[in-house]
């Protein structure tokens, strides 16, 4: 016989009933009481200050901010803080042309709607595509509220922005050039640019340029340069291609009214071979180094070697110095004899003729060089260990392929090392070539 069930029971429906109804009161109590303590000392995600969402925020990459943002309405007005825009990067990339994510065109939208007059410090970095060189035009002549103190605009591939008509890109970046009036850094490498433009520019921003990069910029003669360099007096960094530099611009950028300048980099690059290439005379140098003593004159050369006539026969006052194609004994040798501010020397290929002399010529003359790279050269132990003894430990940069080493009747290559470590005062082993 069933027995019947107790008022308390039936009121429960059921005998586990009673227990299941205590614990859900006690997880109710629970709950409360947590957020009694939540309320009374603890952590409101959404209710942060926003110097601190501010603070993470700058530490988030912008994929991970863009879904922050989306939390609640506090981490929505973070995400839109005027800070966090000041400085950003265009990432234009084709699908079908490069495997790097591209900046999403609805985010794109979303800053130049809201965000465009709080840009500050900006790049474009495109792939190779015209049409993403065609995109970021299209958003820099869209910035007619910005006011730009950095811009650079960076290919990754080859230069697509030189793919693009003239006149559009001119007209884009004029944009910028007219509306921001304090830029203060300028890298356009491989662009369309042109004199007119710069004219432009430094009408608008003559007063605040520091630092102009224009390297193979084949539309700007000598005379738009000349035209920055009388202006803009605040100018500290120029780098440009080697077809601008004349006795004339230096001359200009040693005229007492210029800041002196502390970089100026120059790329020697040969468009065909057996091309001619002009010469600086060494009186414009001179003026230079008086008026700028500690200025650094990096020099990039990517020469045949039959084209480097012109250069190194007068004393230059070159600080760094790459040679990114073969360069020979003679040149080398030459070095050692006309470039004594030289700090730091790269030499990619040399050929299969023993340098020891150059290399001895350039520890005797280059008395500041602090850091050397040697690559598909040649050099017996024995003169590069005379070598290292001579620059002493200011080598603080020593990068020599082990191939580059010839033992001889002095040194091997299993014991190199360790005379190279006692002249440099620390542990050093010559390169390695990777073996996958």
């Amino acid at each position: 016989m069933k027995r019947g069930l107790e008022p308390s029971e039936q009121q429960d429906g059921g005998g586990n009933s009673g227990a299941v109804k205590k614990k859900s009161l006690k997880k109710s109590q629970k709950l409360r009481k947590d957020k009694h303590l939540e309320e009374e000392g603890g952590v409101h995600w959404e209710r942060l200050p926003q110097e601190i969402l501010l603070h993470i925020f700058q530490y988030l990459p912008l994929l991970d901010r863009a879904y922050a943002s989306q939390v609640c309405r506090g981490w929505n007005q973070a995400f839109h803080m005027p800070e966090l825009w000041r400085c950003f990067e265009f990432e234009l990339n084709q699908p079908a042309s490069s495997y790097l994510k591209a900046t999403h065109p609805d985010l794109i939208k979303q800053i130049i709607k809201r965000h465009s007059n709080h840009l500050q410090y900006v790049s474009f970095k495109v792939d190779s595509s015209r049409e993403s060189a065609e995109a970021a035009c299209d958003i820099l002549s869209q910035l007619v509220n910005c006011s730009l103190k950095t811009l650079g605009l960076i290919s990754t591939a080859r230069p697509s922005f030189m793919e693009l008509p003239k006149s559009h890109f001119i007209s884009a970046l004029t944009v910028v050039f007219v509306n921001s009036k304090s830029l203060s850094s300028l890298k356009i490498d491989d662009t369309p640019v042109d004199d007119p433009s710069l004219k432009v520019l430094v009408a608008n921003n003559s007063d605040t340029l520091k630092l102009l990069k224009m390297s193979s910029c084949p539309h700007v003669s000598p005379a738009g340069i000349l035209c920055v360099a009388d202006q803009c007096h605040g100018l500290r960094e120029l780098a440009l291609n080697y077809h601008l530099l004349s006795d004339e611009l230096l001359i200009a950028l040693s005229s007492e009214k210029h800041v002196h300048l502390e970089h100026l980099r120059i790329d020697v690059v040969s468009e065909n071979p057996g091309q001619q290439f002009h010469t600086i005379k060494k009186s414009s140098w001179d003026a230079m180094v008086r008026h700028s003593p500690k200025f650094n004159l990096v020099m990039y050369f990517f020469l045949y070697e039959d084209e480097f006539g012109p250069f190194f026969r007068d004393e230059i006052p070159v600080t760094h110095l790459y040679f990114g194609r073969s360069v020979s004994k003679d040149v080398l040798g030459r070095v050692g004899l006309t470039c004594p501010r030289l700090v730091e020397l790269v030499v990619c290929a040399n050929g299969l003729r023993p340098l020891d002399e150059e290399l001895i010529r350039i520890a005797q003359r280059c008395t500041q060089l602090s850091a050397i790279g040697l690559g598909e050269c040649e050099v017996s132990c024995s003169a590069f260990v005379e070598f290292v003894k001579m620059c002493g430990d200011r080598l603080t940069q020593l990068s020599i392929m082990e191939e580059v080493l010839v033992p001889d009747h002095r040194y091997g290559l299993d014991d190199i090392h360790w005379e190279v470590s006692k002249h440099l005062g620390r542990v050093w082993f010559p390169d390695m070539m990777p073996t996958w």
